[in-house]
């Protein structure tokens, strides 16, 4: 079997939420087949936190929520992990990094904060110690890559970092820096740290792609039939097995068991991404903008009293609002937008804070 060979290595500058000061734009070094992979992802966590607020009791539409969550969190921590390969730990790395993640952070959970307590009326309260909504992923980004070293510099990286998310769901710890969160989707990051062109290249066949859409019907086919779902906690990785009201061996059995899946779904979603330049691949190049965008408008739609009337139509319901989730984060990854939020989106230190010697002209 003839395999299609990644055009490119892991990239600093082709991260999955292409954080540090990129521009977004066309880059003839980049392999269209991770941004085209990237946008993809974007679409489907949009979908996911929109159609959150019509989902229960919609069967069909629960089960295709599921199947995405079993998948698309992994899948693009994976994609972190694989654009972190580089990441030693060196100065204007780690500046990078406060620029592209931390500072965003900040300014996305008080945005958020804000939000929260205006649409739902809730005390206002800016704690960045603890993650609001969409925000867990930047803090869960900013700690998994400053532990890229820590992984170079063991054995059997995979493996330990595996026990060590096992572990963590025994544990009762608190939400402070969604720990829970990091530890638990820790091994898909690691995975990614230790993936090369070639094992892509496995999934850019036409027998991987021929593998890959069976397994995704087959996955929607299982979940539809299971549904009612259990607990949703099991797929969003934020609780551990006493408040899944679990004991503790059977807890590490089903998380084994949505490690092999979410593994094999993975797979075979990448098996379907497009590997050539489609409509979509240079948006994929600006990600962090939908991302720390769109739940700013599922807010303003909570806001404006959208969701239930969306959910009394029923399937025309269902239809409109992916429809809209899809065009809204079309519309936030064009130039515009990103040249009108780039300074919250993508914002640099105070020249006054970078050495002398490494400030840029």
């Amino acid at each position: 079997m003839r395999l299609r060979m990644p055009t490119a290595e892991p990239r600093e500058t082709q991260e999955p939420l292409d954080a540090p000061n990129g521009k977004g734009g066309r880059d003839v070094g980049r392999d269209p087949f991770f941004d085209n992979a990237k946008f993809l992802l974007i679409v489907l966590v949009a979908l996911g936190h929109s159609w959150e607020q019509i989902v229960y009791g919609t069967h069909a539409l629960q089960s295709v929520h599921t199947l995405i969550y079993t998948f698309h969190m992994p899948a693009f921590i994976l994609l972190c992990g694989y654009f972190s390969q580089r990441f030693t730990g060196r100065p204007d790395q780690v500046r990078r990094l406060v620029e592209g993640v931390l500072l965003p952070y900040l300014f996305f959970e008080l945005a958020y904060s804000a939000t929260n307590s205006a649409v739902r009326d809730e005390p206002f309260a800016f704690t960045p110690t603890e993650p609001t909504y969409l925000c867990w992923f930047l803090i869960a980004l900013f700690l998994w890559r400053l532990s890229t070293p820590v992984w170079r510099a063991i054995r059997w990286p995979v493996p330990m970092a595996a026990a060590l998310s096992l572990a963590a769901g025994l544990t009762t710890m608190h939400y402070d820096l969604a720990l829970p969160r990091v530890l638990m989707f820790l091994p898909w990051f690691v995975l990614g740290l230790n993936l090369r062109p070639e094992h892509f290249a496995l999934l850019r066949t036409r027998m991987a792609r021929r593998c890959g859409v069976p397994a995704l019907l087959c996955a929607g086919a299982a979940s539809y039939l299971w549904i009612p779902a259990p607990d949703e906690h099991w797929l969003s990785m934020d609780t551990g097995y006493t408040d899944l009201d679990v004991g503790w061996p059977q807890y590490l059995a089903v998380r084994i068991g949505i490690f092999a899946v979410s593994a094999v779904l993975v797979a075979a979603f990448f098996a379907c991404v497009p590997r050539r330049r489609t409509v979509f691949t240079a948006l994929g190049a600006a990600t962090m903008y939908p991302y720390l965008l769109h739940g700013l408008l599922i807010r303003a739609g909570e806001a404006a009293g959208l969701y239930p009337v969306l959910k009394d139509l029923g399937v025309l319901g269902q239809v409109l609002l992916t429809v809209g989730v899809v065009t809204a984060v079309f519309l936030l990854s064009t130039p515009p937008v990103r040249k009108v939020f780039r300074r919250v989106v993508e914002p640099r230190l105070p020249r006054s804070l970078v050495p002398t010697g490494e400030r840029s002209p």
